[in-house]
């Protein structure tokens, strides 16, 4: 059953419209909150991962998880931050993945196209595609609540209106 409710795509001129964008997103999130993200190498998903991370609170530096496969931050909520390119379907069920997405804190994935079967049922995917040196694309879909909520707000607001969830 497809559960999707809501999609939205960003139009993101510059790192800082970015950053709004991921600002919004943090400001909602609450613990199992899943952000799913995917795109070519050198899109952004770090770059997006790090301004998610700033905006939840986090005062660490966040770099990528790629030879580490999970990293885990404090902030306003636990944050976890995956990179799942180098592993296969098998290997990431093994790891555990439900205790991250269900547990007490927010979960970014990136590459998350690759371990689509073990998602939980409401995610937040992000798409994110380049459009220029620092434009970026960014194609939203929601699957489930609250998700459809924020997007429906972004529809209705864009990234400024996000106070108002």
């Amino acid at each position: 059953m497809d559960n999707t409710l809501a999609d939205w795509v960003y139009e993101a001129e510059s790192l800082e419209a970015t950053e709004r964008l991921a600002a919004c997103l943090a400001a909602w999130s609450q613990p199992g909150t899943v952000l799913a993200l995917d795109g070519d190498l050198g899109a952004g998903k770090t770059a997006f991962s790090q301004l998610f991370a700033r905006h939840l609170g986090v005062l660490e530096t966040v770099n990528s998880p790629t030879f580490t496969l999970i990293k885990e931050y404090e902030g306003r909520l636990p944050f976890y931050h995956m990179d799942v390119y180098r592993l296969s379907l098998d290997e990431a069920d093994e790891l555990g993945l439900d205790e991250y997405f269900y547990g007490p804190g927010v979960t970014v994935v990136e590459w998350a196209s690759l371990i689509e079967e073990l998602l939980p049922p409401e995610v937040l995917h992000i798409y994110v595609e380049t459009v220029s040196e620092t434009g970026r694309r960014m194609h939203i879909k929601g699957q489930g609540e609250p998700y459809a909520s924020w997007l429906s707000s972004l529809k209705r607001n864009g990234v400024q209106g996000y106070e108002s969830i």
